[in-house]
């Protein structure tokens, strides 16, 4: 199990160390000590590995993840996991501004708080927030969903296409386009497998949350609108 100690070893050492692994590696368990706020920890990893991260972290940690379970024992500061293609991202604590941004793919599960833009044109991320979550979350998300335990901010979901917003507290305002919308079993089922791979299916009732989407106005011709082109 390779324990990398950011004190005494750079960032830059870890990375490439990360970059050079296959998928049939033996080394499959990271321990990272030392981490310290620095930014852009173990970003582009693509291997089935799992890095554990003692401590907070910076911008960007876990950036275009790809098969790699990074868990993060603190907090995490701004677009952590960007554009994360599969694999799991864990933060034990609060997120910054712009969590899980571009995602195209894999679970992002935040046990605390997220800033603003959570999931900011997510394109098939699914995103797990324990806590609260910022203004303009899920704002132009295309695909993928956000499940938020508590309140959500200011435009949730403005301007949004299909990416599904389930939220369990109060909603500060919608954005432009972004309506709640009717759970149907398919919706339950799919907030259910969530809360699972969270571990929080014993815990939180799927009746709890409301369902939000897109009224489907915004990105549709509309002639009447002809005029306004």
């Amino acid at each position: 199990m390779p324990i990398v100690d950011l004190g005494k070893s750079s960032l830059r050492e870890l990375n490439a160390a990360l970059h050079e692994l296959r998928p049939n590696t033996n080394e499959t368990d990271w321990t990272v000590l030392n981490p310290n706020g620095e930014h852009s920890i173990a970003v582009g990893v693509d291997a089935p590995v799992t890095i554990n991260i003692d401590g907070p972290v910076g911008y960007f940690c876990g950036g275009m993840n790809k098969q790699a379970t990074i868990v993060i024992e603190g907090n995490a500061g701004q677009g952590v996991g960007e554009n994360i293609m599969s694999g799991l991202i864990h933060v034990k604590g609060d997120a910054s501004q712009n969590a899980g941004a571009t995602g195209r793919g894999g679970l992002l599960i935040i046990d605390g708080n997220a800033s603003s833009r959570c999931g900011i044109s997510m394109k098939g991320v699914d995103i797990v927030v324990k806590g609260g979550i910022g203004h303009l979350s899920a704002f132009m998300g295309q695909t993928g969903s956000l499940v938020v335990f508590g309140e959500a901010g200011e435009a949730l979901g403005d301007s949004l296409y299909e990416a599904h917003l389930y939220v369990r507290g109060p909603v500060a305002s919608l954005g432009a386009d972004c309506v709640e919308k009717k759970m149907r079993d398919e919706h339950r089922l799919e907030l259910f497998e969530l809360l699972k791979a969270s571990d929080e299916a014993n815990k939180v009732d799927v009746g709890e949350f409301r369902r939000y989407g897109s009224a489907r106005k915004l990105y549709n011709f509309n002639i009447d609108n002809m005029d306004a082109y």
